[in-house]
């Protein structure tokens, strides 16, 4: 058996470690520039993302929105410059390598955390948006309430009854959503039925005019009083006045004032709302009343006899 030649594979050995050698010489001043240059960047990077995180701050209701998108934009600048600096060393292939695997490792942190992932998304797109803010009294998804906090995967609102309902940004993103501090005003709508014994015009004139001797109507020329329809018993009315939103004395408190007015009005102008009245007629085309038709049957037993 051949012994190995130990001296030719030593040689060769030696060749590629000298070839290293000689390459890792020539890159030190490639490697002392690219170590330069990310110092530098650092401290640039951290600058532009102060300055951005305060200018993002004054821009959002949401602090952690404010600091997320800062944080992200700092960190893509980061790697931004880690890349550039990599090229400098002349590791084009591992700068490939590196986004290559940022993305693959990127789609499945997406898969993983679907639902995570789109609720943060969507409390950035709301946070650019601004469809309401804290304080704002919003209606969504069955939650009617004051908003709390907003959060970046969720908000936090507060039910009229003391509850705290914590609703997942996306489902605000989805659904409707209605703000009903956003013009600073409401209307309020008051059901009333007359009599048909009564005119509806007499009946809407005095309504209006007592609602608008209360401090709390704003938009006057606008108060009215319309015929709804015709119900079993009386003339359905509706009426409707504004009021500031929110504001004093606050929406139930209006409706209830408005309420107790509209009776007293109503009562003092002899306009009745009638209880539920049911009239029996005792004959195909109606008309005829009980003591006639028994009066009629006894008259038909007594020819028959």
């Amino acid at each position: 058996m051949e012994l190995l030649d130990v001296d030719k594979y030593w040689s060769l050995i030696e060749e590629k470690l000298n070839t290293w050698l000689e390459t890792s010489v020539q890159h030190i001043p490639n490697l002392i520039v690219a170590i330069i240059f990310i110092i530098f960047f650092s401290i640039f990077v951290s600058i532009v993302g102060k300055i951005l995180r305060n200018v993002l701050r004054k821009a959002f209701e949401s602090k952690e929105t404010a600091d997320l998108i800062a944080g992200i934009l700092k960190t893509c600048l980061m790697i931004a410059g880690i890349f550039v600096a990599l090229d400098f060393v002349g590791l084009k292939g591992t700068v490939t390598s590196l986004l290559a695997g940022a993305g693959i490792i990127g789609l499945a942190i997406g898969f993983a955390f679907q639902d995570m992932s789109e609720n943060l998304i969507a409390g950035v797109a709301m946070g650019i948006r601004k469809p309401f803010k804290i304080g704002d009294v919003v209606e969504a998804d069955g939650v009617f309430g004051s908003v709390q906090a907003i959060n970046l995967r969720n908000t936090l609102v507060e039910t009229f009854s003391g509850q705290l309902e914590i609703i997942p940004n996306k489902i605000l993103f989805r659904n409707i959503l209605t703000n009903y501090s956003v013009k600073g005003e409401r209307r309020v709508e008051v059901p009333v039925s007359i009599s048909y014994a009564d005119d509806p015009d007499h009946a809407a004139n005095i309504i209006v005019e007592a609602l608008n001797k209360c401090d709390f109507v704003i938009k006057k020329e606008e108060t009215n009083v319309f015929a709804k329809g015709f119900g079993d018993s009386a003339v359905d009315l509706v009426t409707w006045f504004w009021i500031d939103y929110p504001g004093e004395p606050g929406f139930m408190v209006a409706r209830h004032e408005a309420i107790a007015l509209i009776k007293k009005t109503l009562e003092e102008a002899d306009i009745l709302i009638p209880f539920p009245i049911r009239t029996i007629d005792f004959a195909a085309k109606g008309g005829k009343e009980l003591g006639e038709v028994l009066n009629s049957d006894v008259s038909f037993q007594k020819e028959q006899r």
